[in-house]
Parts: C-alpha cells; sequence; structure tokens
C-alpha cells in the first residue's frame, strides 16, 4: 500500500466518527486506532521469512507525515516560523541525487508544494508547505537525521 492510500484511509477516520480501522493483505496488516489520546498506526513489512514479524508501533504523531502537510510553528522571531518535521526520519532536500533540491533558500513556495523530503521506515513521505512562504534558511543537511517537530526549513509567510 503506498502513501497516498494511507492519507485516504487516515482522513476517512479522522472525518469520520470511526475509532478502529483494521485491514490485512497476504503482504501487510494496517490497523487505525483513533482515541483521545491520538492515532496509532500499526504496520508489519512484507514477510520475507516464515517467522513471524512483530509490527512495529508508530508513535501518535506519525499519521502528521501521512497526511499532506507538516505544522508550521512560529519561531522566536515573530517574522519567521517554521516547517518542522512530522516524524522521525532522514531529510532530503532533494528527490534523487541527481535531482535539483525541492526549493532554495529564497524560493516562494506555494500552500502544498512539496519542500523536501522524510524517510521514515523505508517510506519517502513528501513535506508541503501548510501556507505560501519564501524559504529564507534550510535548517538542516540533506540526508540529515531528524525527529518530531524538528524544524527543516525557517520561512517568512506572504
Amino acid at each position: 500500500m503506498d502513501v497516498k492510500d494511507l492519507k485516504v484511509l487516515i482522513k476517512m477516520v479522522t472525518e469520520t466518527d470511526i475509532t478502529e480501522f483494521e485491514m490485512e493483505n497476504a503482504d501487510e496488516k494496517i490497523v487505525i486506532k483513533r482515541g483521545p489520546t491520538g492515532q496509532i498506526i500499526q504496520m508489519a513489512a512484507p514477510a520475507a521469512m516464515a517467522a513471524p514479524m512483530a509490527m512495529p508501533v508508530m508513535s501518535s504523531a506519525a499519521p502528521a507525515a501521512l497526511t499532506a502537510a507538516p505544522a508550521a510553528v512560529p519561531a522566536v522571531d515573530d517574522k519567521y516560523e517554521t516547517i518542522n518535521s512530522p516524524i522521525v526520519g532522514t531529510f532530503y532536500r532533494k528527490s534523487s541525487p541527481e535531482a535539483p533540491p525541492f526549493v532554495e533558500v529564497g524560493s516562494v513556495v506555494e500552500k502544498g508544494q512539496t519542500v523536501c523530503l522524510v524517510e521514515a521506515m523505508k517510506l519517502f513521505n513528501e513535506i508541503e508547505a501548510d501556507f505560501k512562504c519564501k524559504i529564507v534558511e534550510a535548517l538542516k543537511a540533506d540526508a540529515a537525521p531528524v525527529e518530531f517537530g524538528e524544524p527543516l526549513f525557517k520561512v517568512e509567510r506572504l
């Protein structure tokens, strides 16, 4: 199942009264639970061996990676805000080593435009701008590890 399908499932759960969704096929099992503390997603990777595999549990912040845009949080300077990582993973400024970066310092970014990728559990999650803005500073180097909520870009809202 790809990220877009997961986004649709999470959106369905969050926009309805559904509190739990479970889907299983021969290759993967997906469980989405929603409660007062947030959502928990459990996924098992395709089985490579006959032995049973433990299902990794993603933090309640993981669904943010599957939604369209990360939260932008005001920085210390009121003039600038930051685009933060919605998940733990590896930060990439470009889609491949040969490709140009998604954005450069000084670039004007439209709402919903991809600004970078964060790889988590072999999935590349597109991080998009929540609003129209100008990139003031890239706060992470390409292929750097990032934590949940860690600022990736300093931006000026337009």
